[in-house]
């Protein structure tokens, strides 16, 4: 007889025992669900932990070890009007994700009511720069970075490919990001209010008030020139290529302000690819099912 405790899955015996009417299910033993580490931080900044949850690709017990395997990282930054993040808030959807092959990173940033504007860009940057350090911890492969966003995350994922090493780091340090994208983010939110939504934009205790101070955001251009990606591009700086995805039935941050962001890269010559979701709402179930997360797969593969 070999003894179990010292033979391998492949040499251990299965059981012939078969009883009168039991029913047999053959087993299906690959890999299936991502790896999730939660809450692991990465820095802390006016006295706030900043975490991130990552979430790594199906995994021998071996690879995971040895830490050789490598898969490209993308970091997600959940949408939140800025304020506080529910870091769970796509977890499932980025956990099916991560078993295409992707080390998923959910990061999180200070809220606008513990830093306003630029600490968003600036504790993204961190984020990455972490990863970037980490590589071998996580599995990540240091040559394939993605960033991925959402609502305001979106604002934030295009902010950081429009300034990258130029502005708005609290380190040094090169981003190796290979490409962006921006689900339904705002661009302009001076112009916010020009189009039908079921939120007022422009006051000093809107969403992107609070992001500026608790200014009136028709009449602080100083803040939100700034805040408007459009004003960090230009023909001469560098821009990663940029996927735009809007529903054109945003009740919360107009398709326009997609529009705006896609005319200004075109006008510039910069790599931009802009799909409308017809009939989708703002964060609407649409944006998370297969078709759509094959044309963001897509994206990625096509830039690594």
């Amino acid at each position: 007889m070999i003894e179990a405790k010292m033979c391998s899955y492949e040499e251990f015996p299965a059981s012939e025992l078969s009883p009168e009417g039991m029913k047999v299910i053959k087993a299906d033993n690959s890999l299936q669900f991502a790896i999730p580490q939660l809450n692991i931080k990465y820095a802390e900044k006016d006295g706030m932990p900043l975490h991130l949850h990552i979430i790594t690709p199906p995994m021998e017990k071996k690879d995971m070890i040895e830490k050789k395997k490598k898969f490209p990282l993308v970091v997600f930054i959940q949408g939140s009007a800025w304020k506080k993040q529910n870091l769970d808030g796509k977890i499932h959807i980025l956990c099916e994700f991560a078993t295409r092959g992707y080390v998923v990173a959910i990061v999180e940033y200070r809220p606008s009511d513990v830093a306003l504007f630029p600490a968003q860009i600036k504790d993204v940057k961190t984020a990455i720069r972490f990863l970037q350090e980490k590589a071998d911890d996580y599995h990540i492969d240091r040559n394939n970075i993605f960033v991925w966003g959402n609502s305001s995350g979106g604002h934030t994922s295009v902010m950081v490919a429009a300034t990258m090493e130029q502005e708005y780091n609290d380190e040094d340090g090169q981003l190796n990001i290979k490409a962006f994208i921006d689900f339904y983010g705002p661009t302009d939110i001076t112009k916010m209010n020009d189009e039908p939504s079921t939120q007022d934009h422009m006051s000093p205790e809107s969403p992107e008030g609070k992001l500026i101070g608790k200014r009136p955001v028709d009449s602080s251009p100083e803040w939100t020139d700034k805040v408007n990606p459009i004003n960090h591009i230009s023909e001469e700086r560098e821009i990663k290529p940029l996927l735009i995805i809007h529903g054109d039935k945003d009740r919360l941050v107009p398709f326009q302000q997609s529009v705006l962001l896609y005319e200004a890269m075109k006008k510039l010559n910069k790599n931009v690819e802009f799909y409308k979701l017809q009939g989708a709402d703002h964060g609407g179930d649409a944006f998370w099912k297969k078709p759509i997360l094959d044309l963001v797969e897509h994206f990625f593969k096509k830039n690594m």
